[in-house]
C-alpha cells in the first residue's frame, strides 16, 4: 500500500500505533514517523566516508536494536536512513550543493519525494570523491539491512498482520 501522507505526523507515535505505519516506497516518510525520526536523525550523517562509516554504524545498531525487539515499524525507519544516505550522498556527489530539480518543490508535494515536474540540474563533469565513497558506505549497509532475513521475516509478518 502507499505511504498515508494524510495522517497528523505531529501527534501519531508509531510505536504505540504500528497498524497505521505503511513501509510504502524506497524512503518514503523518513522524516514523519515518530518516534523513529527524533532517534534515528541525530545519528545521520554522509559528509565523508568517516562520517558515513559512524553513521551507518549508529544506525545499523539501532536496525539490530529494533529487530530485536521486534520492532518492524522501528528497523523499516532505519532501514530508510540507511537507503536515504546512500541516495543523498550521491545526490550530492552529482549534483554541486546536493540541489537535483530546478526550482521549489510545489506545496502539495512537499514531504514527497520525486521530480513533480521539475527539470533535472546538469551532473557535475566529476562527481566529489567524499560523496562518493560515503554513498558506497550506506549502500553497502542498506544492502545488508533490506536482505537480513529477520527483517524480512518481520516484514512479511507485519504485511500479513496489517495489509501494508
Amino acid at each position: 500500500m502507499p505511504f498515508d501522507y494524510t495522517l497528523d505526523f505531529a501527534t501519531v507515535d508509531f510505536r504505540q500505533h504500528p497498524e497505521l505505519y505503511r513501509v510504502g516506497r524506497g524512503e518514503q516518510g523518513v522524516l514523519l514517523v515518530q518516534p523513529y525520526k527524533a532517534e534515528i536523525l541525530p545519528h545521520w550523517r554522509f559528509k565523508d566516508a568517516a562520517a558515513a562509516t559512524a553513521s551507518s554504524a549508529a544506525i545499523w545498531g539501532l536496525f539490530e536494536a529494533y529487530l530485536k525487539a521486534e520492532d518492524f515499524v522501528g528497523a523499516d525507519m532505519a532501514r530508510k536512513f540507511l537507503q536515504m544516505g546512500f541516495t543523498r550522498a550521491r545526490r550530492y556527489a552529482n549534483h554541486a550543493g546536493g540541489k537535483k530539480y530546478a526550482g521549489p518543490v510545489p506545496d502539495d508535494k512537499k514531504g514527497q519525494s520525486g521530480a513533480h515536474g521539475r527539470a533535472e540540474l546538469p551532473r557535475t563533469a566529476a562527481p566529489d570523491p567524499d560523496k562518493v565513497a560515503a554513498a558506497e558506505i550506506f549502500g553497502r549497509r542498506w544492502d545488508a539491512a533490506k536482505t537480513h532475513p529477520e527483517y524480512l521475516r518481520q516484514k512479511e509478518a507485519f504485511m500479513a498482520r496489517y495489509g501494508k
